[in-house]
């Protein structure tokens, strides 16, 4: 059943090929057998996920039930669960449980998904490779030594370990796709809006957004059918019209037109990614499609602007982590001083607190014209450059990572090298586009992602193009050689 996909076990459940019940069993005694090989799960809710799939079945038995009801799930640990621990990777917050659910858990109650557990996640989101969770480094599944990206690497390896057929995520400046890329699964950010953010811990409110992990396309349409909603409680979320994001995935490909950026093809890119994404780009132009070079001049902005926006929102949005509401709290303070300082000090991690130095010091008042408000009018011309792109083609796409998955530790004595892994992904974050990785070949045995962005509100069209390639290719349905 674990190499079934979530469109396959929706069917087998309708079919009543298995119970809901049974299906959770099985995740549950994988994740219990293989999980230590990978530390995808922070909180694994075994009761809490039978419970919710004997209703599922009655749900089921009555012949009323959506799509996804009575399919497992996980939940990266960003999203509040309520009675559940929702740590966002941090020892701030590892004794934190909300009285409350976030509304992208409570739109999955309501269509009746089962919650395996909460997945691993880089503390407060921060970081490319899962490695500064308070919980320890998730390790991708492909190659244990290896990272599986982040900061939803939990989610992605979790996926691709076959330890959950779909997983919600959050992407910031590429936390969905670059992670997806590395562990070889689809994973989609949709546009900035459409998907509630109340509820999701926030790391930086202009650039966070929640979206779907799953094995193929037509699954990510599942999920997010599942998670978009509008809703009055997050003022930034759109009542915009949402597709049938599944009916939707039907369409032909003929006369798409596709813009190739030539600066993702610089310096940096590992030679054997271009050879695959320039691979995958013929075959959509068997599939109909014609390819146009394009150029998006300040791209090259794209990672000192966004490493100034977030960490400066970063920086207002921890504040609230001060020792005295609730989170993590020093033992004996002294005075409240003594409070914020020690209770901030042992509950964020190295990363995190270099993060809010970052955006304190870019928003004081001697730095802010130089820095935030300079890094502001950069993001508006590097949303321009993409709508003027968008007059010419209909979709954007590029490599999602510079290469493979890294050696765990490569990155750990240089924070810059890896910010520049975002390279390809923070843009489509400041201009609050959709995006899309999808897998497009090896090297060397490691899954490599090609990256879609498109239009805004135009999550259907881009779940359709990465659908048509994968009914054309099969590097979706590969799994790991160590997995059964």
């Amino acid at each position: 059943m674990h190499q079934m996909t979530i469109a396959q076990l929706a069917q087998g459940l309708r079919e009543k090929a298995f119970s809901s019940t049974e299906l959770t069993q099985h995740y549950l005694e994988r994740i219990a057998r293989l999980d230590p090989s990978y530390n995808s799960y922070i909180s694994i809710t075994e009761e809490r996920a039978l419970a919710e799939a004997k209703a599922a079945d009655a749900r089921l038995a009555a012949g009323e039930a959506p799509t996804l009801c009575g399919v497992p799930i996980a939940h990266k640990d960003i999203f509040c669960t309520d009675g559940v621990k929702t740590s966002c990777g941090s020892k701030m917050l590892d004794n934190f449980v909300p009285p409350y659910d976030a509304t992208v858990v409570s739109n999955f109650k309501a269509a009746g998904a089962v919650s395996l557990g909460k997945t691993n996640m880089d503390e407060f989101a921060m970081g490319s490779t899962n490695e500064s969770s308070f919980y320890g480094a998730v390790k991708n599944p492909w190659d244990t030594a290896r990272v599986p990206g982040g900061s939803s690497g939990g989610s992605a390896a979790a996926v691709a370990a076959l330890l959950a057929p779909g997983a919600t995520a959050t992407d910031t400046g590429g936390s969905i796709r670059q992670p997806a890329s590395l562990c070889g699964v689809s994973g989609l950010k949709p546009t900035y809006g459409r998907v509630s953010r109340w509820g999701m811990i926030a790391f930086a409110s202009s650039l966070d957004q929640g979206g779907p992990i799953a094995r193929t396309a037509e699954d990510c349409a599942i999920l997010l059918q599942a998670m978009a909603s509008f809703d009055a409680k997050d003022s930034t979320c759109m009542d915009a019209p949402i597709d049938d994001y599944r009916a939707g995935l039907g369409q032909s490909l003929d006369g798409l037109r596709i813009g190739v950026p030539k600066e993702y093809f610089g310096e940096g890119l590992n030679q054997r990614v271009a050879e695959l994404i320039q691979a995958a780009l013929k075959q959509y132009e068997q599939l109909g499609a014609t390819i146009k070079e394009i150029t998006l001049p300040h791209n090259e902005l794209a990672v000192p602007a966004y490493y100034v926006i977030a960490p400066a929102e970063c920086s207002a949005n921890l504040s609230r982590f001060d020792g005295v509401r609730y989170g993590h709290r020093c033992d004996a303070p002294k005075d409240l001083m003594d409070l914020y300082k020690r209770s901030r000090s042992e509950g964020f991690g190295e990363e995190v607190k270099r993060r809010i130095l970052v955006g304190t010091y870019a928003l004081s008042a001697g730095y802010y014209d130089a820095y935030y408000s300079k890094a502001q009018k950069v993001r508006r011309l590097i949303k321009q450059d993409f709508v003027n792109a968008f007059d010419e083609v209909d979709v954007i796409m590029g490599p999602t990572a510079t290469a493979p998955a890294f050696k765990l530790g490569a990155m750990g004595k240089d924070p810059v090298a890896m910010y520049l892994e975002d390279i390809y992904t923070t843009a489509t974050n400041l201009a609050g586009l959709p995006g899309m990785s999808i897998p497009c070949g090896f090297v060397d045995g490691l899954p490599v992602g090609l990256q879609l962005t498109g239009n805004y509100w135009r999550e259907g069209q881009l779940l359709n193009i990465a659908h048509q390639y994968q009914l054309a290719t099969d590097f979706h349905s590969q799994i790991a050689p160590a997995l059964d």
